[in-house]
């Protein structure tokens, strides 16, 4: 893996110039040789048991990068430190809608003492998705979240699963919160497995809406899961990157267009141990060129 500084200067002249020669490109090793991120929501088991232990662990396989899902029980500055201790920089962490709702204000001020560049809405509960009436005060509650954020210098951004896809009252609720939600506040973190699970296709989106999806999450589907649009979140699902069925080249090769800055690798459920498995995936992710 290559070093931050050498990654800063080697993609000096920014993706764009990637985007536009996509086709012509044929790197050593990682896609765009970008830093390799993974949702730390993977190894929440292992987390429970031993913070620092699996972040040394994280570090070792030869990861950079995080995400965020909690903070362990750690002030802003212990967490600064714990990362900065073993090598990686958290660009990104995940909140649900109730953070959002009753002390957003804080969460900004944590995510902003420990260099969040992205707050990230990870999920919506069965009761806050039934109708469109739902969505409608989806828009206005994120783009709300998206405008102070935006004041502390914070991204905010959505992140997507399969249920989206379901059609409401006549209506994508994905393709609408794309269209009703301002760009300037708010930003879409594209999970390419449930988009695909969905039986939809990630590249189609990023040709759709360029520039609409900075954070992309990358894990793998298994063979036999025909699409679906229920959400089904379960052992078996999941595969190692590299190991299932999406065409990772194919995506990769479109991703710039759709405005990827950082990528991360995750598993909902590991068939075995996950540390074992994010390191399959990361080993998979450094070999891949486009």
């Amino acid at each position: 893996m290559m070093k931050r500084r050498d990654f800063l200067r080697n993609t000096a002249l920014g993706l764009g110039a990637v985007a536009a020669n996509a086709t012509h490109v044929n790197l050593l090793a990682n896609p765009y040789n970008m830093p390799i991120g993974l949702q730390l929501y993977t190894l929440r088991d292992d987390l429970a048991k031993d913070v620092n232990g699996t972040l040394a662990q994280v570090a070792a396989i030869g990861y950079k990068q995080v995400e965020l899902y909690d903070n362990y029980g750690k002030d802003s500055r212990a967490m600064r430190k714990l990362l900065k201790d073993h090598g990686l920089v958290a660009p990104s962490g995940h909140y649900v809608v109730s953070q959002i709702e009753t002390n957003w204000p804080q969460q900004i001020e944590y995510a902003k003492a420990i260099g969040l560049k992205y707050m990230v809405n990870a999920i919506l509960q069965p009761e806050q998705r039934k109708n469109l009436d739902d969505y409608k005060h989806l828009v206005d509650v994120f783009s709300k979240a998206g405008e102070e954020t935006k004041k502390a210098g914070i991204q905010f951004a959505y992140h997507n699963h399969n249920f989206e896809f379901q059609t409401v009252e006549g209506v994508m609720p994905y393709q609408f919160l794309l269209e009703k939600l301002d760009a300037n506040l708010v930003q879409f973190e594209m999970d390419t497995f449930w988009v695909t699970h969905s039986g939809h296709d990630p590249v189609e989106f990023f040709n759709k809406y360029p520039g609409r999806f900075p954070l992309l999450h990358i894990k793998d589907l298994k063979a036999g899961h025909p699409p679906t649009l229920d959400f089904d979140a379960q052992p078996g699902l999941f595969a190692e990157v590299g190991k299932g069925t999406i065409d990772w080249k194919r995506i990769f090769e479109a991703a710039p267009k759709g405005g990827m800055k950082y990528f991360y690798a995750e598993q909902d459920y590991c068939e075995i141990p996950p540390l074992e498995s994010v390191k399959i995936s990361y080993e998979y992710l450094h070999s891949l060129t486009v």
